[in-house]
């Protein structure tokens, strides 16, 4: 019924089909056990392949659970339970403890532990305190908290994530499309072959039969069936998606999975990507005076502003400002700030700023940001200022290079000094500075034409402003937790921790994944042509052919699902 049923729908040479004819065939020649046998065996690995297959996709399924059904609206001192969908920004939620996070929101009251493996892959909690942004899908641990909703059902991470992985099976890589046409053409050959097998020997062949002959086509027929292929090569690559979404890598289509393996030349962007956008101290020269005092006037000089690098002189200094010991703050634009601190006048800038003021400065040394420090029309020193690296930049490249990636390049919008340091600090082959939005897909344009025929090229970013690179690269990764939306819709592959590192074990994940697939063909197309050539000399038996049909083909499943990786088990959570 299922063969006649996918006959009229255009789907002849199916699995179902084979089999009927299989079995009848055996039948009408009177051979009732191997008719029998054929039905019998094919349903018993049939309910095996279904559950391996089963098994496999709620296992990908489980990875995309993270939708929450209810969110606690305040409405004024009550708590209404709401479908997130009909919650908008600005709306106050409270998440109780062991509850998961509806919606993006920002903690406005309350302190708490969440586990956010759900999005990231980590296991590691994290503290969140009022002021922190909280990503949906998230599972609140300890205490309660009020939070304000930011954005959204439908751009809420949970949802963002869930539509990436849903969407992502319906892109084919090469290999899938390759098999899916393999199959199209190999089995209606093999059919014919069947056929002939039947037929021709008993008219040419002097006391052939042709019961003996139609047996062996019909065992020709049942094995022909290339179902190993068509079902586990797709479940490879779903399974090395699922696996990487675990690591907190969302993959959105099993042809850039397939890319990623051919990985040669890796692009980063610095700021966001290899840097955390975070200005630090990193060297304090003083002149005439301690350093801790020219940490001091410098952050009291800056104390009235909210740039970044006086955020980061005030968070050297580590005291509270005490206002009234400051008069007079003015800030310079394009130059510094100045300011009376204790009676002296004090400035705090760039070279510019020296200049105006007629103060002689020393060279600065070592590349970064500077800032300048006079008092009372004296040069005090100066304060080194650089953006701090990521904690995993430097394994991020060595993994790279361990993992046999042929160059890895930088490419930056900071000055040619700056993103030289950074790039010597951390490993980098090879860095271009001073770069703008339009420059970067220039240059991104030059670095493809350096990569082999099958070679790909990747590009790593987190911003804006990487959108048009990101698309232009062969596979486009973003930067997820902290990356800006534009980069994110414009990239194939999306980190969700935010952490560099990611970038090979997505390479391991894809080379993997490909390396199951070739097993699976290769085991499947030998076994499958090896029993053939039995079937049609006489030796292999329709048992033999339902073997290498449905066993093969479950064996070539349950490979398939070693490409979900091994789950680690989350410490903080039951299972």
């Amino acid at each position: 019924m299922r063969a006649a049923g996918n006959v009229l729908r255009g789907l002849i040479f199916d699995e179902s089909l084979l089999m009927s004819i299989a079995s009848i065939g055996a039948f009408i020649i009177g051979e009732y056990p191997e008719g029998v046998a054929v039905m019998l065996f094919f349903k018993i690995g049939e309910l095996f392949q279904n559950s391996a297959v089963s098994k496999s996709r709620k296992s990908v399924a489980a990875l995309t659970d993270i939708r929450p059904d209810r969110a606690n609206l305040k409405i004024g001192d009550e708590l209404v339970e709401t479908d997130p969908r009909d919650v908008q920004p600005g709306d106050v939620i409270v998440i109780k403890a062991g509850e998961r996070i509806p919606l993006d929101a920002k903690v406005i009251a309350g302190n708490s532990v969440i586990d956010t493996s759900a999005l990231t892959g980590e296991s590691v909690p994290r503290s969140v305190f009022p002021g922190v942004e909280i990503l949906s899908g998230c599972v609140n641990i300890k205490g309660p908290l009020t939070a304000e909703v930011t954005k959204e059902y439908g751009e809420s991470a949970a949802s963002k994530i869930l539509d990436l992985t849903e969407n992502a099976v319906a892109k084919k890589a090469k290999t899938e499309n390759f098999i899916t046409k393999f199959a199209k053409y190999y089995t209606p050959v093999v059919v014919g072959l069947a056929a002939l097998i039947s037929v021709i020997p008993p008219l040419v062949i002097p006391g052939a039969g042709f019961s003996d002959w139609i047996y062996r086509g019909l065992t020709f027929l049942v094995i022909s069936c290339p179902c190993a292929l068509v079902v586990s090569v797709p479940l490879s690559f779903f399974g090395g998606i699922g696996g990487a979404s675990r690591k907190g890598i969302l993959v959105k289509g099993s042809n850039y999975l397939e890319a990623l393996a051919k990985t040669e030349i890796v692009v980063f962007d610095k700021t966001g990507t290899l840097t955390k956008g975070v200005f630090e101290v990193r060297e304090i020269r003083a002149v005439g005076m301690g350093k801790d005092e020219l940490t001091e006037l410098a952050a009291y000089a800056e104390s009235y502003s909210d740039h970044p690098i006086s955020v980061s002189l005030k968070k050297a200094y580590g005291k509270k400002i005490d206002t009234g010991r400051i008069n007079d703050a003015e800030e310079i634009p394009g130059m510094g700030v100045r300011a009376v601190v204790d009676g002296k006048t004090v400035a705090a800038g760039n070279v510019k700023l020296m200049e105006k003021m007629n103060v002689s400065c020393a060279d600065a040394g070592p590349a970064g940001t500077v800032v300048h420090v006079a008092a009372e029309g004296v040069y005090a020193g100066y304060i080194l200022i650089a953006d701090e690296i990521k904690k995993d930049a430097r394994k991020a490249i060595a993994d790279l290079k361990t993992a046999k990636i042929r160059k890895t390049v930088m490419l930056t919008g900071d000055a040619k000094d700056v993103g030289e340091m950074t790039a010597k600090e951390i490993g980098i082959d090879k860095v271009y500075a001073e770069l703008l939005p339009g420059d970067k897909v220039a240059k991104t344009e030059e670095l493809l034409l350096q990569r082999s025929a099958k070679g790909k090229l990747v590009y790593v970013g987190d911003g804006i402003n990487d959108a048009p690179v990101l698309a232009t690269a062969d596979i486009g990764v973003a930067m997820g937790g902290l990356g800006s939306d534009a980069a994110i819709e414009a990239s194939d592959v999306v980190i969700m921790t935010d952490e560099p590192s990611k970038i090979s074990e997505a390479v391991k994940i894809s080379r993997r994944t490909l390396g199951i697939v070739k097993q699976n063909i290769v085991f499947s197309l030998a076994v499958k042509f090896g029993v053939l050539i039995l079937a049609a000399i006489g030796i292999a038996s329709m048992g033999a052919g339902v073997a290498a049909d449905v066993g093969v083909t479950l064996i070539a499943v349950l490979n398939a699902t070693r490409a979900l990786g091994r789950r680690e088990p989350n410490k903080f959570l039951p299972n």
